[in-house]
C-alpha cells in the first residue's frame, strides 16, 4: 500500500510524509524532488524558460511512473490534481488524504521560499494563495478519500491522523525526524 498526500504548497505534505514514511517503514517520495532531478533545474527556473504547460507534462509523467503498491509515501506539489489523469493514477496508488490549510497559514509557511514560483504572476502573495486554493478547493475535494486540516494541528499530530486512517492503527508519540 501507498499513501498520497496532496494539498496546496505550504500544507504540510512534505514534512508530515517524512513522519507518516519513518513511521511505517515506507519509502517517502516527493514528486517535486523528482522533476527537479529529471528536468536538471528548479522549478522556478523551468517555469519561467518553459511555461506551467511543460512543467505540468512533466509532473504528469512522474506522476505515472509512481508504482501502485510499493510502501511509498508519495508527497504530490500543489497543482499534481490538476489533471484528471493524475488522480486517477494517485488514487490507484493508495488513499489519499489532502492537508488542508488557511490561506493566512500558508502564506506564513511559504512567502520566503523562492522554489516556489508565482502562479499568476500578477496579484501580491496572499491575493494569489487566496485566488488559486479557492479555484482548488473542489478539485482536492473530489479527489481526496479524507482531508486533515493542518491549521492548528502540529505535523505530529497530522502524521498521527494518516496513519490511524489509512492503517487502523494508533500511534501514541511520533517523534519528529
Amino acid at each position: 500500500m501507498n499513501i498520497v498526500l496532496i494539498g496546496y504548497r505550504g500544507a504540510g505534505k512534505s514534512r508530515v510524509g517524512k513522519l507518516v514514511a519513518a513511521e511505517l517503514g515506507m519509502t517517502l517520495r516527493c514528486t517535486d524532488e523528482e522533476i527537479v532531478r529529471r528536468i536538471g533545474c528548479s522549478i522556478p527556473s523551468f517555469v519561467k524558460k518553459h511555461g506551467w504547460d511543460a512543467f505540468r507534462d512533466v509532473e504528469t509523467e512522474v506522476i505515472r511512473s509512481m508504482p501502485p503498491c510499493d510502501a511509498t509515501v508519495i508527497d504530490t506539489g500543489g497543482g499534481a490534481v490538476l489533471r484528471p489523469e493524475n488522480v486517477a493514477v494517485l488514487k490507484a496508488c493508495g488513499p489519499v488524504f489532502w492537508l488542508q490549510a488557511s490561506v493566512d497559514k500558508i502564506v506564513a509557511r511559504i512567502q520566503t521560499d523562492a522554489n516556489r514560483p508565482s502562479l499568476t504572476g500578477a496579484k501580491s502573495f496572499t491575493e494569489e494563495v487566496a485566488e488559486v486554493l479557492a479555484d482548488r478547493l473542489p478539485i482536492y475535494g473530489a479527489a481526496a478519500d479524507r482531508a486533515i486540516d493542518t491549521d492548528d494541528k502540529t505535523p505530529e499530530e497530522v502524521a498521527a491522523s494518516i496513519i490511524h486512517y489509512a492503517t487502523g492503527k494508533n500511534c501514541g508519540r511520533i517523534v519528529a525526524t
